[in-house]
């Protein structure tokens, strides 16, 4: 759903949060509340989504609404780049959510060794980008996607609840199925730009 329906639902929601955060007046709140369920039937009525599991995956949060952070490490290794095959068939940068108590860094490492057994150590970093100009789908909020520069130190994959296999593969061979909500092949040549280039310059939105 990556269209105006998606914008106008994420900006009513936004607003109904940090309503429902700042207000006081109870008239105030009533409204902003169904402002909150409008923009769940909203994406309901496009993704044939039922409103009620619309409203605890986009409506379950309070405070002021801010956009999550995902982590994703471009690992190379004799001038290939490591992907991970997922259960559901498709292949992916390593990476995730960042948890709460994690730093990009810390998070990003420990999904390498989460996802693919092997430990890693971070040179830098590629890009932070948003979601939407991006990636084909899209959650009900903001996403600052983060895309870091890894170096192998040791180990070999692990089996794990996430991944089947981890895949080593030259650019001209990457692979078709790819997990495009998490990475893009544009977002993958990105992060061989970056590590063949000692003068990266950080690109950001």
């Amino acid at each position: 759903m990556n269209d105006k329906w998606l914008d106008f639902a994420i900006r009513i929601q936004s607003i109904a949060q940090a309503g429902l955060q700042y207000g006081k007046d109870p008239y105030d709140i009533e409204r902003y509340e169904e402002l909150r369920q409008i923009a769940a039937e909203m994406i309901s009525v496009k993704t044939d989504i039922s409103v009620e599991k619309i409203v605890g995956l986009f409506c379950n949060e309070t405070g002021y609404q801010t956009p999550k952070i995902d982590t994703r490490a471009a690992l190379f290794i004799d001038n290939k780049i490591m992907l991970v095959h997922e259960k559901s068939g498709n292949w992916s940068l390593p990476g995730g959510w960042c948890d709460v108590d994690q730093s990009i860094v810390s998070n990003t490492l420990k999904e390498v060794k989460e996802e693919t057994g092997i430990t890693a150590s971070v040179d830098k970093l590629i890009a932070i980008q948003d979601w939407r100009r991006h990636n084909v789908v899209n959650y009900a909020f903001g996403v600052m996607k983060t895309f870091i520069l890894c170096r192998y130190e040791a180990g070999s994959f692990q089996d794990n609840i996430e991944t089947t296999e981890t895949r080593l593969f030259e650019l001209s061979e990457l692979p078709q199925n790819l997990a495009v909500e998490k990475c893009t092949r544009e977002q993958i040549e990105m992060c061989f730009e970056a590590y063949n280039d000692p003068n990266w310059t950080v690109l950001f939105e």
